[in-house]
């Protein structure tokens, strides 16, 4: 559906985008992490013929992205955080004003899509919050049934009850529809729902590409029991992720699972304490969601700045 081959965008002595490659396969919910200003937004506007690239390529539904035109665009759906809606205009206006522009437009599904969203048709833009706004403007951008969706930061400074319910209906929606979904974010506790696959982007570079199964089957949580009167050791490794004490049990989060970390938590412990063969493996299993969430979250910040150090 998507693919992207290293390709750059530099603006004067920045380069927003250096050398990035992906595939966004069809018909899954592609997530695209990164902090503030590793070059999401550039990518999104590369591919959708916004920004012209330096040089690499980009294919969008088959289509060199620099040659996508109003035939493409009826079969793309893109919201931004930063997209300008005609304030003064209601619900309504809006949708009737953008209606022409879609020959594939299905006023059945623009009926659901206002029920669903609980958009208020004869309310002015302005007087909406941030959420239904964004709501309004995925409304415009879903209602003509496009093949990929285009999500750029669409969660930022919603409120996490808004941000969870826009989740729900975007996953319903997505199921419904089997459509392709581009999504980038900052955080991936927005997206992890949704996301079939998780890439992370650093100064323009792809740091990770990996599927949602893959990276959560890595993930388990490890309870230690420690000897009497031992304290854990400080200098854990790096892949031990969210680790505290409590009392004589060590946990922790292991980021790089394959089936023996167990044994390599006991082996790294032997050699950490002197009482060494009495340290134990208590528990280990899958990471529970909030401790998977917090676990991706320290994993994604730890990745990022480690390729950061490396540039």
């Amino acid at each position: 559906m998507i693919t992207i081959t290293d390709l750059h965008k530099r603006f004067r002595k920045t380069e927003a985008v250096a050398g990035l490659s992906l595939e966004v396969p069809a018909g899954q919910v592609t997530a695209f992490l990164g902090p503030n200003g590793a070059g999401k937004s550039t990518t999104i506007k590369c591919l959708l013929n916004l920004h012209r690239p330096d040089s690499g390529s980009a294919t969008v539904l088959g289509v060199d992205s620099r040659k996508l035109g109003p035939r493409e665009f009826t079969q793309i759906g893109y919201v931004s955080e930063n997209m300008e809606l005609p304030l003064w205009m209601t619900v309504k206006q809006f949708l009737d004003y953008c209606r022409p522009f879609y020959p594939n437009w299905d006023p059945a599904f623009e009926k659901q899509l206002l029920t669903q969203f609980d958009l208020p048709h004869g309310t002015k833009l302005k007087d909406l919050s941030r959420g239904m706004r964004m709501k309004a403007a995925l409304l415009s951008s879903l209602a003509y049934r496009p093949k990929l969706v285009v999500l750029d930061e669409p969660f930022s400074g919603l409120d996490p009850l808004v941000r969870d319910e826009f989740i729900r209906g975007l996953l319903e929606l997505t199921e419904q529809e089997g459509w392709t979904v581009f999504v980038s974010s900052h955080d991936i506790e927005e997206v992890q729902r949704l996301a079939d696959r998780i890439a992370i982007i650093n100064r323009g570079s792809l740091a990770l590409d990996e599927t949602s199964d893959s990276l959560q089957s890595r993930f388990r949580a490890v309870e230690v029991v420690l000897p009497d009167e031992t304290k854990a050791p400080t200098n854990l490794p790096t892949d031990w992720l969210h680790a505290e004490t409590a009392g004589r049990t060590l946990r922790f989060i292991h980021s790089r699972h394959s089936g023996i970390s167990a044994s390599a938590a006991t082996r790294f412990l032997a050699s950490s304490l002197s009482t060494l063969s009495k340290a134990r493996i208590a528990r280990s299993g899958l990471a529970m969601r909030s401790r998977y969430s917090t676990a991706m979250r320290l994993f994604s910040k730890t990745l990022l700045s480690s390729s950061s150090s490396s540039t």
